[in-house]
Parts: C-alpha cells; structure tokens; sequence
C-alpha cells in the first residue's frame, strides 16, 4: 500500500499515513468497521456486504471524492472521505469557493478508540488537503449530536458555523480556514518529516 501521504507526528511519535482505497482489498475491512456499535448511529450503514460492497463501488467511482484508509504506524485504523464541496450535497448548504475541501471520518479499529489518535489524524488529513494549492477552507459537517467529534474538529481550528439539514442528518457545519490553522499547527509541522 503506497502512501498518497504520510509524516511522522512528534505529538504521538507515531507515523501516519493514508493510502487510497480500494474495493477488492478493503470491502471487507471497511464492512467490518461500518458495523461497529459506535459508528452504527453517525454513518447508518450497517447493510449487508453485497449491498455494502455496491455502495463503496459507487463512492470510488465519485469524481468529487477520495476515499482513504487512515494508519497508525502502517496499521489500517480508520476510514476517510475527502471531497470537493461543489458536486456535494452540502453545496447548496453555504456559498462555496470553488476550491474548498471538506471531510468525512470514522475510526474503525476499537483498540485506537480513546487513545487521543483523532486529532493527529485529523490533523494530519487537513494538512494533506491544504496541500491542494487553491483550498483555502476546509469544511466539515459532523452529525450535530456527535459532541465528541465535534470537539476534536474545534481543537483541529475548526469553528462552528450553524446547524444545517443534511439528506441523513442535521449537521454542525464547521469551517477551518488554511491560516487559522497553519498558523496553530506551525510547531507541529515544522517538527514534522513528510
């Protein structure tokens, strides 16, 4: 699995990556992951694998969209959707440059739950999409109950911005701007091998 991006985390002292992802290799991993009790409630898709398996063939095949498995030290921990918002459905919920980004994660493996993992990952994912040259803003849309992600999109430079109705939910929706938060991550980063 080759890396679209990775670099060494001095916060954690472990290495995080994303690899793309893939059907034949990960249906089942993320199958797996869509099941679990704390994920069930914020993604809803706890559908059967054939069913599951046509869903993520789909999303691959979504031009405004990257699919990545997140890792932790090469192990494959967590789930991440990168997309354009124009061409998504929160598109119509603000007035879009043409170049913001937004995200969607979950982590899977349980072991990795609670271990203070989700903002350097988080963290590490934003930087990867600032990367893109035009992207000044980075968007989320966390379901409005989940507080905990919610939390970690703030300390990642995240503000709320309002409530918005989504097709599957009614989301928080956050913005993070590329100064606000080069300018709180700039120790990390500086420290930080790509």
């Amino acid at each position: 699995m080759k890396p679209e991006f990775s670099f060494y985390d001095p916060t954690i002292e472990k290495s995080i990556s994303f690899v793309k992802a893939d059907l034949e290799r990960d249906v089942s991993l993320l199958h797996k992951w869509q099941h679990q009790p704390y994920v069930i409630p914020f993604w809803k898709l706890d559908i059967s694998l054939k069913d599951y398996r046509t869903h993520l063939e789909n999303f691959l095949a979504d031009q405004h969209q990257s699919l990545y498995l997140g890792l932790i030290d090469g192990v494959p921990m967590s789930y991440w959707e990168a997309y354009w918002v124009i061409g998504d459905v929160v598109e119509n919920c603000y007035d879009p440059h043409p170049e913001d980004q937004g995200i969607h994660l979950l982590i899977g493996e349980e072991d990795y739950l609670g271990m203070g993992y989700a903002l350097p990952l988080l963290r590490a994912m934003v930087r990867f999409q600032f990367l893109s040259k035009g992207t000044e803003k980075v968007i989320a849309e966390p379901d409005i109950m989940n507080e905990k992600m919610i939390h970690v999109f703030e300390k990642c430079g995240f503000e709320k911005v309002k409530p918005i109705e989504l097709p599957d939910k009614t989301g928080m929706l956050m913005y993070c701007h590329r100064e606000t938060f080069e300018r709180r991550w700039e120790d990390v980063f500086k420290t930080a091998t790509a």
